[in-house]
């Protein structure tokens, strides 16, 4: 591993473009090697995009794995580049949410795209705030501590474990720190509802509604996204939700998996499809990955 971060450190001095394109050609590569992925990647094509071709379900997953390879690669100049690199490279529009922070509790929901580094870069380069968010652990040391000084390297942060519940992050949120979360995995019943994604019922969690209704928070959607002829990374932040969460935490629930179903409709390609996304099934509905035969 500290040969693989070497690499990605001697690489990240690299012109965008060859570093881009380096990326997609490991994806290619990866696609037809990882066949686990591959198959969970494809079957949630299936799943949630019945009206597409085969054809045009396998020539998105393909285009996923050149992307997420070319995301992971990149990575390195957001761990190591100047500053003054990184805002050549990210656009903000139609600008950082400054005024929301300053008002109060602001959640920054931002869904599983491949540039999903780029929320808290944004945050570091072009505004003073920290901001909170769940961190989990990874299983190699080495990584795990790359990737802590790399998100870390702009000013700290407060990282809580998932564990710990909604309680810590109500804590830092009122202390002014912007709650950075990514929704949209599938860990499982606790604490999620069955709401339809794509039309298919996936175990999502209710975090985001509930920690709104208790905090007053302001929910502010953020998609980042890749800008065309490798030029860098597009970071939208979406006007604040209105009478958000409401009364009914499974409908604002509903209301966050259609905003990042539209989202994903816009950028397919983009979005991190090799997750198992409904790994949880409602009670007597059978598994939908099942073998990988392909």
């Amino acid at each position: 591993m500290r040969l693989l971060l070497a690499i990605m450190w001697l690489l990240h001095w690299l012109p965008l473009p060859i570093l881009g394109r380096l990326g997609e050609g490991i994806g290619s590569l990866l696609y037809l090697y990882m066949r686990p992925r591959r198959h969970i990647a494809l079957t949630n094509l299936r799943l949630c995009f019945p009206e597409k071709t085969e054809e045009e379900r396998v020539s998105i997953a393909r285009e996923h794995f050149r992307l997420f390879a070319r995301s992971a690669l990149e990575r390195g100049i957001l761990w190591w580049a100047p500053i003054s690199r990184l805002r050549r490279l990210i656009q903000v529009e139609p600008g950082m949410p400054l005024d929301t922070f300053a008002k109060g509790p602001t959640i920054l929901l931002a869904p599983h795209f491949v540039c999903l580094e780029i929320p808290g870069a944004t945050l570091g380069v072009f505004s003073e705030y920290s901001a909170c968010t769940i961190y989990t652990k990874q299983r190699n040391d080495v990584i795990d501590r790359a990737l802590l000084k790399g998100r870390l390297r702009f000013r700290p942060a407060t990282l809580l474990a998932r564990e710990q519940g909604v309680k810590p992050i109500i804590r830092a949120m009122r202390k002014g720190l912007p709650f950075l979360m990514l929704p949209d995995m599938d860990f499982g019943i606790r604490d999620a509802e069955f709401v339809p994604f794509f039309g298919v019922p996936a175990a999502t969690l209710t975090a985001t509604a509930r920690i709104a209704a208790a905090t007053g928070a302001a929910v502010v959607p953020v998609v980042c996204t890749f800008l065309p002829d490798y030029k860098g990374w597009k970071a939208t932040y979406y006007p604040a939700w209105t009478d958000y969460p409401g009364e009914d935490i499974v409908a604002a629930t509903r209301r966050m998996n259609a905003f990042i179903e539209d989202r994903v409709r816009e950028h397919p390609a983009e979005y991190f499809w090799a997750h198992k996304r409904f790994k949880t099934r409602p009670p007597g509905e059978p598994d939908v990955y099942g073998r990988d035969d392909a």
